[in-house]
């Protein structure tokens, strides 16, 4: 499960789901370096924080408080703060208790020297300093987390000192990834590799100028062509219409509808539906909260929030007060749209280039596609343009004309096809939950009787 932050009191903490494999981090958003760790049956407060050398970063740590059910988390709290505060001048907080557990095992060994900056403190400093002080959406930085902690995992701990002056292991690395994993994704983890080695040495200058992932040789990539065109559609809404959750059926018919990226539809919330002006905010797309936008609302896509909402308020009702696409997650929302392929053929990006495609087809300009799909407008024009005065009337027009195109390729299916009626038909969503609801009375009646 990816690491989540959240304010740590009694309460949150008593809530956190058990880790279903591994373990995640609650980091918390009041205390920086306070965590709690949660596993499949225990829960720990820990903090980790940077030891210093002279003024100068030198080696990060981890070290454990208690156990979150026999501590209260206000006393973690107040160890936390002062652990990080001997952290931050050069001392390991347990420094005594170590040497006495020595002194009693008899060791003799001297203590292992301070080395230079690792890879889990840069990837930390990198994450903090420059990505979230940026405004980068949590999916980016979940992304690369994954590539450090999962593919880098075995590296964690070493020094980037040691990487440069062995280049060729890192060559090794990114072959063995494109043999496991394919060569996106091995492309992908050495850049964030790359951008992490550098924005290290701004801070580490002892660190050698030559990057070490340098030494590789990057996989050749194509982009996929994977959209689909109106003769495919019947096939896909057929697939998505006999899938069992109706509210991941809702979001991957959104995500085609708009031709956003899933990442950020699966934040939305509520109060970002505008049904008066018709328009859906995006806050936190690619790029961050600065490049936030709204989409304006086509009839069919109205429909499917709608429909989302309302299974989203009967099969999750505390998820659904703050999500539109709820989930039994650590979120609280949907956080992987990936589908077995012989489930549902095109998700994804794939709906992103269909989007695109079937625009072209429904007679949308290429300038109206990018506004749509909040791509960047090159050239100089792009300053003079004020999206929202076009928002209202244009493209809202052209995301109808889009729509219309994709249901137009459906022809009598919806009303010709029961498991098509029983999802776009009217009152059909009205009718699924009151079955589904009288069946659920039904079986809390045997359940009660059996008692």
């Amino acid at each position: 499960m990816a690491d989540i932050r959240i304010l740590l009191n009694d309460k949150n903490v008593a809530r956190l789901p058990w880790a279903t494999s591994g373990q995640y981090r609650a980091r918390d958003t009041e205390l920086k370096g306070f965590y709690v760790v949660v596993g499949k049956r225990r829960k720990t407060f820990a903090v980790q924080g940077d030891l210093r050398q002279d003024g100068k970063r030198a080696a990060s740590i981890t070290v454990t408080i208690a156990d979150a059910k026999e501590t209260p988390t206000r006393e973690a709290r107040a160890t936390a703060k002062e652990y990080l505060a001997k952290i931050s001048r050069g001392q390991h907080p347990k420094a005594e208790e170590l040497a006495k557990k020595e002194e009693a095992e008899g060791s003799t060994a001297e203590p292992a020297p301070i080395v230079g900056i690792t890879l889990r403190a840069a990837w930390e400093r990198y994450r903090d300093a420059h990505m979230v002080r940026k405004g980068r959406s949590e999916r980016t930085i979940d992304s690369y987390r994954d590539h450090v902690e999962r593919i880098f995992k075995d590296w964690l701990d070493t020094p980037l000192v040691e990487l440069a002056d062995d280049p060729a292991q890192v060559a090794t690395k990114h072959d063995e990834i494109t043999k496991e994993s394919g060569p996106y994704i091995a492309n992908g983890s050495m850049r964030t590799l790359r951008a992490i080695y550098n924005h290290a040495r701004k801070t580490n200058r002892g660190l050698p100028a030559d990057n070490p992932v340098n030494a590789i040789d990057w996989n050749q990539e194509q982009r996929r062509d994977s959209g689909m065109g109106p003769s495919d559609l019947a096939s896909w809404f057929m697939q998505v219409a006999a899938m069992g959750n109706p509210i991941r059926r809702e979001f991957h018919l959104i995500t085609l509808l708009s031709g956003c990226r899933p990442a950020a539809l699966m934040e939305v919330k509520p109060e970002h539906v505008d049904l008066r002006r018709r328009v859906l905010h995006i806050p936190k797309p690619k790029g961050g909260a600065k490049r936030a936008f709204d989409i304006p609302l086509s009839r069919q896509m109205i429909l499917s929030l709608v429909r989302a909402m309302r299974f989203g308020r009967f099969l999750h009702p505390l998820e659904a007060r703050v999500w539109i696409f709820p989930a039994d997650s650590a979120a609280g929302h949907l956080v992987e749209q990936k589908e077995a392929r012989n489930v549902l053929s095109k998700w994804g990006n794939d709906l992103r280039q269909s989007y695109r495609t079937l625009a072209t087809m429904a007679g949308v300009s290429e300038f109206d596609a990018r506004l749509l799909m909040n791509h960047a407008i090159p050239g100089v024009n792009a300053g003079y343009i004020t999206r929202h005065k076009l928002l209202e009337e244009h493209l809202r027009s052209q995301q109808q004309a889009i729509n219309d195109t994709m249901f137009a390729a459906l022809g009598a299916a919806v009303k010709n096809t029961a498991v098509m009626k029983a999802w776009l038909a009217p009152r059909a969503t009205h009718d699924v939950i009151k079955e589904a609801r009288m069946a659920r009375l039904k079986e809390d009646g045997r359940t009660a009787k059996a008692a």
